[in-house]
């Protein structure tokens, strides 16, 4: 990813770039909390983001950089403030979690 002023090495930068809906560009990213084909759970800079798709795969991912690139077909995303949420209800999806 490019190196801007709106780099995740600044504290509080998230940057989320969406490309025709088949590859996604995320900055400010601190920690992967689960994935699979069909959804993307990331803790980020301003909050939990969940991406729901088709055949979502991880191509790139440095969290020192806080950088993560998402190819597949995108359906959803959605953000959460409440981080503690990902600790309760584990076993639930986070649209569960989210929308309970």
């Amino acid at each position: 990813m490019e190196d801007s002023k709106y780099s995740s090495k600044q504290p509080g930068r998230h940057r989320l770039v969406v490309d025709s809906r088949e590859k996604v560009e995320v900055t400010g990213v601190l920690n992967v909390d689960s994935f699979d084909d069909q959804e993307i759970i990331l803790e980020t800079e301003q909050g939990l983001l969940a991406m729901r798709g088709e055949d979502l795969h991880i191509k790139h991912l440095n969290l020192e950089q806080g950088e993560l690139t998402i190819e597949g077909f995108l359906l959803e995303f959605a953000y959460s403030e409440e981080r503690s949420i990902r600790l309760k209800d584990r076993g639930k999806s986070f649209f569960e979690r989210l929308f309970k």
